[in-house]
């Protein structure tokens, strides 16, 4: 298994100033110490050509791996926005979009299947696989909805992206394995017993993240570290 930090954690600093994207790219590699990063749409300053490659050459020139691209809103984004995303995680070099479906409140189920339809489309033209997030009170909520979506999707460009301690209750999470290329984890509240049986199983990244976006370069870096001495144990 990999670990990757995901900009979303750091929320709150990048949106303040307090952490620009590029010393935030800088801090994964070098203070934390991580395989891989996860990019947030909500954190680009700029979003052009250019700007996309330098990022892209920055985190190789580090060493670190573009682990996914996170776009929370791609599912319910019409075709050319659908589009645009997928063009970003292509420039960056992300083999993965993570993304959760809509709520429940917000569509009907055919008209979602309809949107998987073409997402799971313009994913095979881009080549790079959706990895589905679950959320509370959505589509995706738990593991008998991930395995609907998946089944009803009929796609191998849409896999699952699962926060194993999101999962609706009740959920097993060894359900979803054969096909997760992605998991999602708060940084500040990791399962032992479960992070063993990832290390024991998994091979993608873990993603270290942070619901609230409030964590700090020192405070993921302790957590990095406990989950470090943690895969040493094994």
């Amino acid at each position: 298994m990999k670990l990757a930090c995901s900009s979303t954690a750091f929320d709150e600093q990048l949106r303040s100033g307090d952490l620009t994207q590029l010393e935030w790219i800088d801090a994964c590699a070098r203070e934390l110490a991580a395989d891989g990063i996860v990019f947030d749409v909500r954190h680009f300053p700029r979003t052009d050509t250019d700007y996309l490659a330098q990022l892209k050459k920055m985190a190789a020139d580090l060493g670190l791996s573009v682990a996914a691209f996170r776009h929370d809103g791609f599912f319910s984004a019409d075709s050319e926005h659908m589009e645009q995303a997928l063009e970003m995680a292509l420039a960056l070099g992300a083999p993965l979009l993570a993304a959760p479906l809509p709520p429940l409140t917000a569509a009907a189920w055919n008209d979602v299947l309809e949107r998987l339809g073409e997402a799971t489309a313009f994913a095979k033209r881009f080549n790079v696989t959706l990895a589905l997030r679950n959320e509370p009170h959505s589509f995706a909520a738990g593991v008998a909805d991930m395995k609907r979506v998946t089944k009803e999707a009929d796609s191998a460009w849409l896999r699952y992206g699962p926060d194993f301690d999101a999962l609706e209750k009740g959920s097993d999470p060894e359900e979803l394995l054969s096909k997760t290329v992605l998991v999602w984890q708060e940084f500040d509240r990791a399962n032992e017993d479960r992070l063993r049986e990832l290390f024991a199983s998994y091979r993608g990244f873990l993603v270290l993240d942070a619901a609230e976006g409030n964590a700090g370069v020192q405070s993921m870096k302790k957590a990095v570290d406990r989950i470090w001495r943690l895969s040493h144990e094994i």
